[in-house]
């Protein structure tokens, strides 16, 4: 049973049918069966249950009449009012983040991407030992001479869930490091990054495909990417390019969520360019798009910040005629965006191109002078920048490079 508290005087972007879509969407993605599902007004939000008493009721019976062994509250709740929530409807109950969270965790295939999704689960999990636990009066006994009550049953769980946390946090502190050093390297080298980023389910691992021949995961499924993957390229001007796909984001991205996987997210801030892969047969595109800019604001990527971004207008073959062709003379009046088909191609040529028109952007003629010997960095500057002109005397080779700053920064680290 799926229900989703329609709170007064908040102002969604969304319809509430769209909003019970992707809430569905998201119940289906780890192969709930929705078997009902309803709006409910709420006036005035009640600290003990969310929803007033006779709500709660109706919400009861309707998750009787249903035989729904699972109630998904389309919002976050409390502790207090989870487990209300639950001695009223006889069911086991669980919130938006908690629905999110299920997914990551059936999700997540590589080492990191389980730590990640254990240290957020431990984080929504500690303020709700109360639930497990109603013998509260119960305690273990002291210890040494001191004896005294001892720590309660609920309070050990909480120390152990800390030390656990404290556990995991370190060791996602050595993962964070050890993706520094890659991406020094990266920098070192002289291949631009590209990262994908867009909501969940716009299609950003069947573009990853497409443009990498390669096979990831893409399914029509919320969140069928959360490992982040990097394969290698082929841009006009350039020997190779690295494409990064990322997890994708979703509205209401739980904050735990959003913290426990900084170290992955933040190859987003790294990049060259970012991707942002929009879905524009959906109905809520806007929306969509600007939940997207939402979490990268939150990372610290406000619009017009960090690397510079192109929107990837996708799945133009599912559009009409009209709106497709509506869609095209808008986005020819843009420098930002570019309509594509991830699924048939369409458009993916004037993407590379445009791809590495924005990589070469910004750039000045670099007057360089490098020893004959010095075949590396020759090398770099032929892959990476422009070179147009190039001289020898004797043991020095004089150049003249057409380079980004960004890249400029980068040769002179070498």
């Amino acid at each position: 049973m799926l229900v989703l508290p329609d709170i007064a005087g908040s102002k969604p972007m969304r319809s509430n049918e769209a909003r019970l879509d992707e809430a569905a969407g998201l119940a289906a993605a780890i192969g709930i069966d929705v078997v009902g599902r309803r709006a409910v007004r709420v006036r005035a939000p009640r600290p003990a249950s969310l929803f007033g008493k006779g709500q709660a009721e109706e919400i009861a019976q309707a998750v009787t009449d249903s035989g729904s062994k699972l109630l998904i509250v389309d919002a976050p709740l409390t502790p207090v009012q989870q487990k209300n929530l639950e001695e009223m409807t006889k069911a086991k109950v669980i919130d938006r983040t908690g629905l999110i969270l299920e997914i990551f965790g059936e999700r997540a295939a590589t080492a990191e991407g389980r730590l990640q999704v254990e240290l957020a689960h431990l984080d929504y999990q500690g303020g709700r030992l109360v639930r497990s636990w109603t013998h509260l009066e119960r305690q273990r006994g002291g210890f040494g001479f001191l004896g005294g009550p001892g720590e309660t049953q609920i309070e050990a769980d909480r120390r152990m869930i800390r030390d656990r946390m404290a556990k995991i946090r370190r060791e996602l502190d050595q993962v964070k490091r050890t993706r520094g050093l890659h991406r020094d390297r990266r920098q070192r080298a002289p291949w631009p990054v590209i990262a994908l980023v867009g909501y969940t389910n716009a299609g950003k691992s069947t573009l990853f495909n497409r443009m990498t021949n390669s096979s990831v995961k893409a399914e029509d499924l919320l969140f069928a990417t959360l490992d982040p993957t990097m394969r290698d390229i082929r841009l006009p001007g350039f020997a190779k390019a690295i494409l990064s796909d990322t997890v994708g984001f979703v509205s209401d991205l739980p904050t735990e969520l959003v913290a426990a996987f900084r170290a992955t997210l933040e190859e987003v801030l790294a990049a060259d360019l970012i991707l942002h892969v929009r879905d524009m047969a959906h109905p809520d595109r806007d929306a969509q798009s600007a939940d997207v800019e939402s979490v990268l604001a939150s990372l610290g990527l406000e619009q017009g910040s960090g690397p510079p971004q192109i929107e990837v207008w996708n799945k133009i073959d599912a559009l009409g005629a009209d709106e497709r062709e509506a869609l095209l003379a808008d986005a020819a009046r843009r420098e930002d965006a570019i309509p594509v088909s991830a699924l048939t191609g369409d458009g993916l040529e004037q993407l590379t191109i445009r791809v590495s028109e924005r990589l070469r952007a910004g750039s000045d003629t670099r007057d360089i002078e490098l020893s004959v010997s010095d075949g590396e960095r020759l090398a770099w500057l032929h892959s990476r920048g422009q070179v147009v002109e190039q001289q020898h005397d004797g043991e020095t080779t004089h150049l003249k490079v057409r380079l980004s700053d960004v890249d400029w920064a980068r040769f002179q680290s070498l």
